[in-house]
């Protein structure tokens, strides 16, 4: 009897565990399938020329760009949590840092030189201020390793990226796997840089056919600025992407620019021409944000060129004083003409808008 007892309970207990398998089974959530990103429209603008970057080898897709938009502005990628890539280049101001010569970074230290526009990435081969990097991708290391800007190591970027609630599935999303690599996070960095396009400023609208979208003393600042500055500043995007010696009087620091790369005697003192796009909004200006109007500037190109052996030879002339010859009149042509290639659309677009993950700005 007792055998009995105890061959039904074993029977019992069999069938139980079956049954609780089965069921442990049915239960387990099913994995989510991997689906492919959504490819993104990228359109070049008609009056630009062809972009330099190679969008064959990173693809833009809908899921990277986000990916990279929430990158770009989260404090993770530094050391304290609190720097991001959108602290020192602000959209309002055309991703530049407004009202600052050189930007703070981690702990309020101070950088070296002036924060750059982000914008037109597409079409630059050389970034930096010095040149000193040749891909976009690679961009986002220096910043993020820069001591005085982000002051952490890439590999702890992953580590804080791979352990955090959210990434893990933006990664999947963008690169249909959780993997999350140097190079998926650098390629999104760029994928959301790239759609950083200022094409719609007024004089864009007068390049294209509306005779009103400029004024009178606008127009007067175009020709007078091709006349005496689209040598450096040219075409569309309004820079030759060239290094040169603008005049600028060295400062106690003796930033010597593009030498600090190349160590070529020649190239001492210059520095990357900038584009002029929504120039109006990037105060202030040069490599160091020495001056803080464009009226400064232009005083600076008449008034005040300082002379060494690399002064780029436009700013060399016959009088034995180095510089260029513009009235009170002319300049004030040429400020309202390059306030005119100010993008309203583009400080506006919320589609490059900070997504709001508590970033200090």
């Amino acid at each position: 009897m007792n055998l009995l007892r105890l061959s039904l309970y074993g029977i019992l207990l069999c069938v139980g565990l079956i049954q609780l398998s089965c069921r442990s089974e049915q239960e387990s959530p099913e994995p989510e399938p991997i689906t492919k990103p959504t490819p993104y429209t990228w359109t070049k603008p008609r009056q630009f020329p062809e972009p330099v970057y190679d969008f064959q080898a990173n693809p833009l897709t809908a899921e990277g760009v986000e990916l990279g938009k929430f990158l770009f502005y989260d404090g993770i990628l530094s050391r304290n949590g609190l720097i991001g890539c959108g602290t020192c280049h602000q959209q309002s101001s055309a991703f530049t840092h407004h009202g600052h010569d050189l930007s703070h970074g981690v702990d309020d230290r101070l950088g070296k030189r002036n924060a750059q526009a982000v914008q037109n990435m597409a079409w630059s081969a050389v970034f930096f201020w010095d040149g000193g990097v040749h891909n976009l991708d690679f961009v986002p290391f220096n910043a993020i390793e820069n001591e005085v800007e982000m002051d952490e190591k890439v590999g702890n970027v992953l580590d804080k990226l791979r352990k955090s609630p959210d990434y893990p599935k933006r990664f999947r999303s963008a690169f249909s796997s959780e993997e999350i690599t140097t190079e998926r996070m650098m390629k999104a960095l760029s994928q959301f840089m790239l759609t950083m396009v200022s094409a719609t400023s007024r004089y864009d609208y007068y390049t294209m056919g509306d005779a009103s979208a400029l004024n009178a003393q606008e127009r007067q600042g175009l020709a007078l600025f091709k006349q005496h500055c689209s040598s450096c500043h040219s075409g569309e995007l309004f820079t030759d992407h060239s290094f040169r010696n603008n005049g600028l009087r060295p400062l106690p620091g003796n930033d010597l620019g593009r030498f600090d790369v190349t160590q070529v005697e020649a190239d001492r003192y210059k520095f990357k021409v900038p584009s002029l796009r929504n120039v109006g909004l990037s105060s202030p200006y040069m490599h160091d944000g020495r001056y803080y109007t464009l009226e400064e500037v232009l005083d600076h190109y008449t008034d005040s060129v300082y002379s060494s052996a690399t002064l780029d030879p436009i700013l060399k002339n016959d009088t034995g004083k180095s510089g260029l010859t513009l009235s009170p009149t002319d300049k004030q042509a040429i400020i309202a003409f390059l306030k005119s290639l100010t993008d309203e659309q583009f400080i506006r677009d919320r589609r490059l808008a900070d997504p709001g993950i508590g970033n200090a700005f």
